[in-house]
């Protein structure tokens, strides 16, 4: 299907799902605008996927690369909604078809203990922050926060990206011992495991006295969301699932030396000399989805730093409603905003997850989705063919999800389209962008980026 140009929609974040949501739009003739707030276009692959994942970050920058260079796509790098655009001008003024939020969950999911904030920085650390960091800590131009890396810190989470935090305290403690025996072992080393990475060099690592973290998880170890049953699961399966999940920590805990306490809820604060000192605990009743504390088993576990790596959930916009802890969408077919019925959401703004694959799945079905049921060309506009005819009638008895009261969304004129060219290039030449993709990437990426 060919839109003939009619149609142009703002894609807010340039990562995976908005790479890929603007691949799928303008493979069908859509003239996109990639808003994208970093002058690099790669999200958590960029921020929040740690270093030793090199040649995942590679392959991953390249894919978004080549989606963002497709004919009929138009980037606007370093360009911030909120800040830069306002979300309702967007919307509403700036004349764009449809606009498309992919701007990701950059907002880490409280810690949940009244009073906890007050330690941010002070005992108390966030996962995004810290694998920022950790990401970017070497660079010559880094100037953001520097964090300590202390032994037996404790974690709170339980999911991919809390081992990949445990992943990061143990392998920098490690390296730290090591260096002070005038050992240099590097970073991919460590990562392939820790014990094989020292015996290697004739030590053992019990001799370097590091105690290690510890992840604490308010369900069993089997219900960690290491690995994902099939939707509909049958009792087989999931028992599967969960053989698979305790596999998956054992050998995490086998190569990365730290330690595991299931069935742990996070009840209040150690405070000492205005520092969080620790948490207070409790043993956890599990009960179907619920893990409810057992009266009694109420414990100190003492810490010199706990990191929260319970989640993550779209950053607060001016002028964007919430719902809860997400932006106010409707319909999970197509999630699209309750204040305007063009506004859509796809990956991470979504579904609240950090899995490239997941947000990358998703993107795709949204995006095709809306090709479906709204960019369609209205009779008398533009001359529907029989290919849009038939994308229709195929999207009709597909989408019954769908409000039957949604309609098109509207055709622009040519003069419409060369004024909104002309916004984004404003736009583009405020960021300092001359529309050479390559050359931008060459130019904003740092010689010691690893």
């Amino acid at each position: 299907m060919e839109t003939e140009g009619q149609y142009f929609v703002a894609v807010v974040g340039g990562a995976v799902a908005g790479s890929v949501a603007a691949e799928v739009l303008a493979d069908h003739g859509v003239r996109v605008a990639v808003i994208e707030q970093n002058k690099r276009p790669y999200g958590k692959i960029e921020d929040g996927l740690p270093r030793w994942h090199a040649e995942q970050r590679k392959q991953e920058y390249a894919r978004i690369d080549a989606r963002l260079k497709k004919p009929r796509v138009y980037f606007v790098p370093s360009t911030k909604l909120g800040r830069d655009l306002d979300f309702q001008d967007l919307c509403n003024q700036w004349g764009f078809s449809a606009v498309i939020l992919a701007n990701g969950a950059w907002r880490d999911r409280d810690l949940g203990i009244p009073g906890a904030e007050e330690y941010v920085g002070c005992g108390l650390l966030y996962q995004n922050p810290f694998i920022y960091w950790y990401n970017h800590k070497a660079e010559t131009n880094y100037s953001g926060p520097q964090y300590d890396v202390p032994d037996q810190a404790v974690v709170v989470g339980g999911g991919l990206a809390s081992i990949d935090v445990v992943k990061v305290l143990q392998i920098e403690n490690y390296s730290r011992a090591l260096r002070e025996r005038s050992v240099e072992v590097g970073l991919h080393e460590l990562e392939k495991g820790i014990p094989a990475a020292c015996k290697a060099h004739g030590i053992e690592p019990q001799s370097l006295g590091i105690r290690g973290c510890t992840l604490i998880y308010r369900r069993r170890e089997q219900d960690m969301p290491l690995a994902q049953a099939p939707d509909n699961a049958t009792p087989e399966q999931i028992a599967k699932t969960e053989q698979v999940r305790l596999k998956m920590l054992r050998l995490a805990r086998d190569k990365y030396l730290f330690q595991v306490l299931d069935r742990t809820l996070t009840t209040g604060l150690l405070v000492e000399n205005g520092r969080l000192a620790g948490l207070k605990v409790s043993q956890s009743k599990i009960e179907g989805r619920k893990a409810e504390p057992i009266p009694g088993s109420e414990r100190e576990l003492r810490a010199p730093l706990v990191i929260s790596s319970i989640g993550s959930v779209p950053e607060i916009i001016p002028g964007v409603a919430m719902k809860g802890e997400y932006y106010a969408l409707t319909d999970d077919s197509l999630p699209r905003y309750a204040g305007c019925e063009r506004v859509f959401g796809v990956g991470n703004v979504v579904t609240g997850q950090g899995n490239i694959r997941v947000s990358q799945t998703h993107s795709q079905k949204v995006a095709s989705q809306l090709i479906k049921n709204y960019l369609v060309a209205r009779d008398g506009h533009g001359g529907a063919s029989s290919s849009h005819a038939a994308t229709e009638a195929r999207a009709a008895a597909r989408a019954t999800a769908l409000k039957e009261t949604l309609g098109t969304l509207p055709t622009l004129s040519p003069g419409e389209m060369v004024a909104l060219e002309r916004r984004i290039g404003t736009l583009q030449e405020r960021a300092g962008y001359s529309g050479d993709y390559d050359a931008w990437i060459a130019n904003v990426t740092p010689p010691d980026l690893e």
